[in-house]
């Protein structure tokens, strides 16, 4: 039922995810009701269950992947929890996230373009002022790959774009430090690249710390992404 979800308006599309068992959770639903997506998507046709260009090269995902996430993360967006969002481009699933978290909770919505800081900072001031007002979401320019220590440790980590290798800390690169920065008892989801012979694909995986400091990891399905990448190659790239 993947891509068929498109609505008229906002609450048939969430009607349309959730009869397609999309968007699993009430608490996900809920989110998904208040935060409008035409406040982060402004031109035609907001609700077509499609990834729509935003500028820079980077894009607004489709609603059900948006619903799948946050599906998949309900759990750690209790109320008072804190979560970090890589590549927050427009601020959509920022706000859902902060939604779910209430007003003790926090996210950090993270992306290394300047100007989808503005743009996703504009889209939840008007939207939802409270949540700039209260703190409950920040929005900063930096390298989402290594994740935004500053505010760490986090209970959700949502990537919304594809890497390489699982984002975790690369002794000889020290490049992917976004496990490190998980909550025992947190949660990450990101799309991964995998190659298997000479087909190259996009894997959707769950990443679990355990209380312990384990890690346990599930690949849920294939996906499409723009890659997670360095702001020079995105800008110069038309995905």
């Amino acid at each position: 039922m993947a891509w068929q979800c498109s609505g008229a308006t906002n609450h048939e599309m969430v009607t349309k995810l959730k009869e397609a068992g999309i968007l699993a959770t009430d608490r996900a639903e809920a989110a998904m009701i208040a935060i409008d997506r035409a406040h982060y998507y402004h031109e035609a046709n907001p609700y077509l269950d499609q990834p729509r260009k935003i500028g820079y090269n980077v894009t607004i995902s489709a609603p059900h992947m948006h619903a799948y996430a946050l599906s998949v993360l309900s759990d750690q967006l209790f109320d008072g929890a804190k979560a970090l969002d890589v590549g927050s481009g427009s601020g959509y699933l920022s706000a859902c996230m902060a939604f779910m978290v209430g007003p003790r909770g926090r996210v950090i919505g993270i992306d290394h373009i300047p100007e989808l800081i503005e743009i996703s900072t504009k889209n939840v001031s008007e939207d939802c002022p409270h949540f700039i007002k209260e703190e409950r979401v920040k929005f900063v320019v930096g390298d989402g790959r290594l994740g935004y220590a500053a505010e760490a440790p986090y209970n959700a980590i949502h990537v919304g774009a594809a890497a390489d290798t699982l984002p975790q800390q690369n002794k000889a690169r020290l490049i992917f430090q976004l496990i490190d920065q998980l909550t025992p008892g947190g949660r990450l989801v990101c799309p991964v690249v995998a190659i298997k012979g000479f087909q190259r694909f996009q894997d959707l995986v769950q990443v679990d710390k355990n209380v312990d400091g384990t890690v346990t990891k599930k690949k849920l399905m294939q996906v499409s992404y723009i890659p997670l990448t360095d702001p020079a190659t995105q800008l110069a790239n038309d995905y």
